[in-house]
């Protein structure tokens, strides 16, 4: 079982970086995929972007590609989102999920695990 925390959140302006960090239990943590997904007010929940368990492999949403960067510590057992470049449309709760075995899945239902989402609000 692993339990995921999201921190990293806050409020920023537009053009600004906020780095988003989620941390899981388990000693089993560098065998899990993990992704982020966002979701917004009214909006479905959405994919962000994926890191393979073995870190190999890395997707992105057209919407944050070239801006935002996925990377895994598996000795903290820790992934991180940096996020460069905000603008008021990532503006959203965001969640980290975790696989295991996971190479890169980009829809929710592949994912098992979820933490409980940390909130990201860009103004203009």
């Amino acid at each position: 079982q692993v339990q995921l925390v999201e921190s990293g959140g806050g409020l920023v302006q537009a053009g600004d970086s906020l780095r988003l960090s989620c941390a899981a239990s388990g000693r089993t943590f560098s065998s899990y995929g993990v992704g982020w997904f966002r979701q917004a007010p009214g909006k479905e929940r959405e994919f962000v972007a994926t890191i393979s368990w073995s870190g190999s492999s890395t997707y992105y949403a057209d919407s944050v590609k070239g801006r935002f960067a996925i990377s895994r510590d598996n000795a903290k057992n820790t992934v991180h989102l940096q996020m460069n470049s905000l603008k008021p449309e990532d503006t959203a709760v965001y969640y980290c999920a975790a696989d295991q075995w996971g190479v890169g899945g980009r829809r929710s239902y592949e994912y098992k695990h979820w933490g409980q989402g940390t909130q990201v609000t860009v103004s203009s």
